[in-house]
């Protein structure tokens, strides 16, 4: 550690604390002595901190379903963050099954982990009671706010505006939203954001448009709904889906109809999953901030266990539009 310190140009105790995840330390310090830690292949005895510490050094992550890639995405990312502090993730899958989402808050496991990143599906606004825990958590997703605990997520409402605006701009006004099922939880927040969007442009609410899709957000589901909407003669040009994996299944139905993406149908997606950069055509997505979702619940939750945050925050991460050409077709290099 004496090594550490003279090369990061610190005191033994500046590398202390950051080796112990203290969260009062300026990036640029830490930065120094993280790279000083690599350059001199520095590897402390974690075992030993933790049990001096009176910690496990792992952590839990509970989702609703590792088959849905955005959550198995998150989960790679929250476990490469966790890598960092020397942490080992032990993922949870609920199956947005109420009672294993109680049971992960107060079963017996709870005690073998040093605190809980969650993301609820089942549990939902009314039941913010099952948030007093007697351990570290932070929370993800939209499912449940306003609890006494910290808080991970991203404005849905004007992810999902803004990515129906994106259709607008191109001039498509029969947009077809997939992913609406009246839960509370995104489903909801990005339907009152395509309604947003619509209704800004002076358009009016056609429930025609809006099939009714359950909670499981998958392929098949897509599909479906896309089916349905064909069957149904309603004209469409352009379609939302709620996430990217509604909307792939989305594409699938159009283009064996014959429909031509984008010419005839322009398609988009949430939450910009790796398939989507290889889907023919490509399919535009809403970036959701995933990485940042990631490291922010890490460090949230590292300061939780190290007993340095007092008061609980509510943290917006960052999205983007990532335009395909599932809505601009595909553009010649220049």
């Amino acid at each position: 550690m004496r090594d550490v310190a003279a090369r990061a140009g610190v005191s033994i105790k500046t590398v202390s604390n950051v080796l112990n995840d203290y969260p009062y330390i300026k990036e640029s310090t830490r930065a120094k002595v993280l790279t000083a830690i690599d350059q001199l292949g520095y590897r402390m005895n974690i075992s030993a901190r933790n049990l001096r510490a009176g910690r496990t050094g792992i952590i839990a992550l509970v989702v609703p379903e590792l088959s849905l890639p955005y959550f198995a995405q998150l989960s790679d990312a929250i476990i490469e963050a966790a890598a960092i502090k020397g942490w080992t993730v032990i993922v949870e899958q609920t199956g947005g099954v109420r009672e294993r989402e109680l049971d992960m808050l107060s079963g017996a496991r709870r005690h073998l982990v040093d605190g809980v990143i969650f993301s609820p599906l089942a549990l939902g606004p009314g039941e913010t009671d099952h948030l007093h825990v007697d351990f570290p958590l932070v929370l993800l997703g939209e499912r449940m706010s306003n609890g006494p605990v910290d808080h991970v997520t991203i404005s849905n409402v004007q992810a999902a505006r803004a990515a129906t605006q994106h259709l607008l701009d191109l001039g498509r006004h029969r947009i077809a939203a997939i992913g609406a099922n009246g839960v509370a939880g995104a489903a909801t927040t990005r339907f009152d954001g395509y309604l947003a969007a619509i209704e800004s442009a002076g358009l009016e609410r056609d429930d025609t448009l809006i099939p009714v899709v359950g909670l499981s957000w998958h392929r098949t589901a897509g599909a479906e709904a896309m089916q349905e909407l064909l069957d149904s003669g309603t004209p469409i040009d352009a379609v939302f889906g709620f996430n990217d994996t509604l909307a792939l299944g989305a594409m699938h139905v159009l283009l064996r109809s014959g429909r031509r993406i984008p010419e005839d149908v322009a398609v988009i997606g949430f939450d910009n999953i790796e398939e989507t950069r290889f889907s023919m055509p490509s399919l535009s997505s809403v970036e959701p901030g995933q990485k940042q979702i990631a490291r922010t619940a890490v460090d949230l939750l590292a300061e939780r266990i190290g007993g340095g945050a007092e008061e609980y925050r509510e943290i917006y991460a960052d999205f983007t539009l990532e335009i395909r050409e599932s809505t601009i077709g595909r553009q010649e290099d220049a």
